[in-house]
């Protein structure tokens, strides 16, 4: 996909949280086993509460994923200080499985945006092997760019995201 017309583009997610990468893998992000994350779209706090099931390609059993799951608009849009907040944190995903099948290093967090429209970023990233991950300490100003470079996870395979809001917030208002 031409990187100007690439929806990760044009929503700041390549820059704010992740280098240019090309898409190698399929990633599948599935809430309520229904609602299907699909770049740009909208989910609603009371929509995203309980973790996701994800879905990841390939078909090397012996090959490992980490997904990365961050909010680079914490606590607003208009003063992010705190991005990136990380909200989940998978590691040793055998392909052609999901998140179920790995190590989860930090638990899954539901983002509720208190100002603003958020982006909801899922980064995967291909592993050279198992490896131990320590958490970080806490969740605000993680950076998945650092990350992947101190793990050596190079750039991602696979990413995609979803805007969140405030459940009452106005629809028409625009990300600050």
């Amino acid at each position: 996909m031409p990187r100007s017309t690439d929806p990760l583009v044009i929503g700041g997610v390549i820059g704010d949280v992740l280098e240019p990468f090309t898409t190698r893998v399929s990633l599948r992000i599935l809430y309520n086993n229904s609602l299907q994350v699909i770049n740009c779209c909208e989910l609603k706090p009371y929509q995203i509460l309980n973790q996701p099931r994800v879905e990841i390609g390939g078909d090397d059993l012996r090959t490992l994923y980490t997904l990365v799951m961050v909010d680079p608009d914490a606590p607003s849009p208009g003063n992010p200080n705190q991005r990136e907040y990380l909200h989940w944190l998978v590691t040793n995903i055998p392909a052609s499985t999901g998140t179920n099948f790995g190590e989860e290093i930090v638990s899954y967090e539901s983002p509720r945006p208190s100002a603003g429209i958020h982006r909801i970023v899922f980064a995967l990233f291909r592993q050279e092997r198992r490896q131990s991950v320590q958490p970080p300490g806490w969740r605000q100003n993680f950076n998945t760019k650092d990350f992947a470079e101190i793990y050596s996870l190079g750039l991602p395979v696979a990413a995609t995201y979803f805007n969140c809001r405030r459940a009452n917030e106005p629809t028409a208002r625009r990300r600050q």
